[in-house]
């Protein structure tokens, strides 16, 4: 069965109110879970909508009463709704936790080493528990059209100094901008100075929403850009290759309190499988049918969920 409930307090913004009925496919029913209640949360942008419903129809197939409490705006606000109690579950990525909640500058570059450093640090920090990850790894890349690329020889982040600073235009999203693992970060990163290699004026600090266009049709030379997104291949951008390798690893891994991984160890057995089949290609496919084709998440994940024999 499954509880939908609009959560308006705590900074939490209220998912969509349709969620389709799923029958059990691959899933079965958990008779512990019956009747459990389990709150899931997401951040707002569209992968993490996509995950965050793949979350809540997993465990209604599994027999959970489930309050999906997705699309909460901004990182650092999602993750509080866990850590205070207000959510019990969530895809987070071990990148960001890693840096922005854990507060650590070493940068880890192999994928299993940094998950194990996260889920470690993290159970003994904050009591949350870290499920083993997906391949995919959506992490930030630099990305130009590829008349740009052609035209200033690009094909890794350290070539931007090819093209002349009058020209060395960003786009860039406004949570990105000023992260340590975004947009200023990485200036400092590759050894150019905002304000004189990248005048303040040549970065444009715009929405997700209009981000992929704003690079596609030439209002930037370049934008910071998530690997996986769907309008990346739909709109022909090209990634240039981190060649210092400054962007850390994001691969997504379902979160957990304490209290509830104790009390429900079955949840790691429902999405072992799941996890294990979100790769950077499956999750581009599934954000671009949201982004470019202008479907629902939900029912991208319905649809995805079904297909892969996980419900019915």
């Amino acid at each position: 069965m499954l509880l939908l409930v609009a959560v308006v307090a705590c900074g939490l913004q209220p998912a969509s109110s349709f969620v389709p009925p799923v029958e059990p496919g691959s899933i079965r029913p958990v008779p512990s879970l019956e009747g459990a209640e389990v709150r899931v949360t997401s951040k707002e942008f569209t992968e993490q909508l996509v995950l965050g419903k793949i979350a809540v129809l997993a465990l209604a197939a599994a027999g959970a009463d489930v309050r999906d409490q997705t699309n909460v705006q901004g990182s650092v606000n999602a993750r509080a709704s866990l850590t205070r109690g207000d959510a019990d579950l969530m895809w987070e990525y071990t990148g960001t936790a890693w840096i922005t909640y854990l507060g650590q500058t070493r940068p880890i570059p192999d994928a299993m080493r940094l998950y194990e450093a996260v889920r470690d640090l993290d159970l003994r920090e904050n009591g949350i528990v870290w499920l083993p990850p997906a391949p995919l790894n959506n992490t930030y890349a630099i990305a130009a059209t590829r008349a740009t690329a052609e035209e200033y020889g690009l094909t890794k982040i350290s070539d931007m100094t090819k093209i002349p600073v009058a020209r060395r235009t960003y786009c860039v999203d406004h949570e990105a901008f000023g992260r340590e693992d975004g947009f200023l970060g990485m200036l400092r990163g590759y050894g150019l100075t905002y304000g004189e290699d990248v005048p303040r004026g040549n970065v444009r600090q715009v929405s997700v929403g209009i981000l992929y266009n704003s690079v596609a049709s030439g209002q930037c030379a370049m934008g910071l850009v998530s690997s996986t997104d769907g309008r990346v291949k739909a709109l022909d951008l090209v990634l240039l290759e981190d060649d210092r390798h400054f962007f850390p690893l994001y691969n997504a891994a379902v979160t957990m309190r304490l209290p509830i991984a104790r009390a429900h160890p079955e949840i790691a057995r429902i999405f072992a499988p799941i996890t294990a089949r979100l790769t950077n290609d499956v999750m581009r496919d599934l954000n671009a049918r949201v982004d470019v084709d202008g479907d629902v998440p939900v029912l991208v994940a319905r649809d995805w969920l079904r297909s892969q024999g996980f419900v019915k």
